[in-house]
């Protein structure tokens, strides 16, 4: 028998899974079948790959040495058939969107806008902390769209070679307990968080040089700051522990309140970015446009916020004049 991919894919969901049974479960296959193909693998490649006993399927030396191996190819496999139907594809139209986000809270609503109006059209999502990951997801032709943001005026990397577009800029806001003293405020101004620790997400935010900057010119170093998931961010500004920075879009919270930052001190952009060699950049112009109509759909649950942007139109979605593409 010659080893083929679908082979290492075996091997590496027994390592994954660490069961002959739940590997079977994920690929799809009958128990025995897969135990016979796994036998059939071991015969080829001279010795057992795996330990199995009662408490599961442990890699042998030998099978480190297939895993090693195989989770190189296989993602250099996936890339070159995925590079390759890009490039076959030049002249067709996108079939499916594959969509990778960074803590959007617009993402799901573009998901719902697309599925709506092109009923045929398959779309996945990947969600990431990393604008650098998910450029090269796109880059490698394993995603089609990223969807992230850059604080201020900053853009992404430009080593992936793709093409960004703006999709809307918010001032970022704090995230207050609706008991803290300054929540009756409508604006809050930074000095006057001094004293408070802060909590963030991990990835790419605004708690990096431009945070701190803010705070520079306000005056002050800011405290600790605490990192989690989303969850755990609410969950702490809500225990009065810490204070967060948001979106403006962000959903609300029975018990939290945003408060815009007197000056707009810091800023977000909401960029949607893709491969200008992809048969995704076919169909960028009409995502683009999706992207910004859910944006506006997500206002509907901030009506003092849509306001404030009535009066502001350097934020929210901006006019054809004040577009800039980020290239």
């Amino acid at each position: 028998m010659n080893l083929e991919l679908r082979h290492l894919r075996v091997v590496c969901a027994i390592a994954e899974t660490g069961s002959v049974t739940k590997a079977a479960s994920a690929l799809g296959l009958a128990q025995p079948a897969l135990t016979a193909q796994l036998q059939r693998i071991e015969r080829t490649l001279g010795g057992p790959l795996f330990d199995r006993d009662r408490r599961g399927a442990r890699p042998t030396a030998l099978g480190e040495l297939v895993l090693a191996r195989a989770r190189v190819l296989l993602p250099a496999m996936k890339g070159l058939q995925d590079e390759a139907a890009r490039l076959a594809g030049a002249g067709g139209s996108p079939t499916c969107y594959r969509f990778g986000g960074v803590n959007s809270p617009i993402l799901g609503r573009l998901v719902h806008r697309l599925a709506a109006e092109q009923p045929p059209i398959q779309i996945t999502t990947f969600a990431s902390w990393s604008v650098d990951e998910l450029a090269q997801l796109v880059a490698g032709g394993r995603l089609d769209f990223a969807l992230t943001g850059v604080c201020g005026d900053a853009s992404p990397s430009a080593g992936f070679g793709l093409s960004w577009q703006e999709v809307a800029v918010d001032p970022v806001l704090v995230l207050l307990p609706e008991t803290h003293p300054l929540a009756v405020q409508e604006e809050v101004r930074l000095a006057d968080l001094r004293h408070e620790q802060w909590v963030a997400a991990p990835g790419d935010g605004c708690f990096g040089d431009c945070f701190a900057a803010a705070c520079a010119r306000a005056g002050f170093t800011p405290r600790k700051v605490y990192e989690t998931d989303i969850r755990g961010c609410i969950d702490l500004v809500d225990a009065g522990v810490a204070v967060a920075l948001c979106q403006a879009t962000f959903r609300p919270v029975a018990g939290l309140v945003t408060r815009r930052l007197a000056g707009t001190p810091l800023r977000w952009r909401l960029l949607l970015g893709w491969h200008p060699d992809s048969l995704a950049a076919q169909g960028a112009e009409l995502v683009v446009e999706t992207a910004k109509a859910a944006y506006v759909d997500s206002l509907a649950p901030h009506p003092a916020y849509l306001a404030w942007l009535m009066s502001n139109p350097g934020f929210g979605v901006r006019q054809p004049s004040g577009i800039r593409p980020v290239v």
